[in-house]
């Protein structure tokens, strides 16, 4: 084997490892003693955290997901610094995130560690998606709607900011990742809400289906 091939081999490795780190089932489980795939949304995300586990709680999931996207794009720039192997390696993190070994490959949607890696290549994207994120958060005070339209401003930053086609093909692909796994999430809650007003816009921020 070739160094270059031993090197894109750890990165792929590491990358699915970090990925599946289940940051929102250790959390559950040190804080509360519950498996967090068991309540509330039953997906072992950060938002879950927030409403089952605590605010403080829900906060350390999200940038430990967050964290390891970034961690696995940096990974393979130290490696390889190839832009197809750090698409690659950001993919496999998002996969490792959602198909966890260490927990019989059920885990979360995806959406923390996408945002992790499309920061670290657009960097941009934290001030323009955040500022997007709290902005609907203040109208519709509903937390997972607000970033995944937040989540849809990165293809935009990647074509008029950084002028990247590669970037806009690769967020244009991985975030249909975390919307197509959460399509069942949302007819669940269409059914509980009874209508799509009461699903997209919330009364406070502890109104959940």
């Amino acid at each position: 084997m070739t160094n270059e091939a031993l090197a894109i081999a750890i990165i792929i490795i590491g990358a699915y490892l970090l990925g599946s780190i289940p940051s929102a089932y250790i959390a559950g489980r040190l804080r509360k003693g519950i498996d967090i795939r068991q309540v509330g949304s039953r997906n072992m995300g950060a938002m879950n955290v927030f409403y089952n586990v605590g605010v403080a709680s829900g906060l350390l999931v999200l940038f430990a997901d967050i964290g390891k996207g970034a961690a696995a794009i940096a990974l393979a720039q130290w490696l390889a610094d190839s832009n197809l192997v750090m698409f690659f390696a950001g993919a496999t993190a998002v996969i490792g995130h959602n198909f966890p070994v260490w927990l019989g490959f059920k885990g979360g949607k995806g959406g923390a560690p996408l945002i992790g890696t499309l920061i670290y290549l657009m960097p941009w994207g934290i001030l323009i998606g955040l500022s997007i994120f709290l902005l609907l958060l203040l109208i519709i005070r509903f937390p997972t709607l607000s970033y995944g339209i937040a989540l849809l401003s990165f293809p935009f930053i990647a074509w008029l900011i950084y002028h990247r086609g590669d970037y806009v093909i690769y967020s244009s692909v991985m975030l249909l990742v975390p919307f197509i796994s959460y399509i069942p999430r949302i007819k669940e809650m269409r059914a509980k809400g009874g209508s799509w007003g009461r699903v997209v816009k919330r009364r406070d921020l502890k109104d959940r289906f």
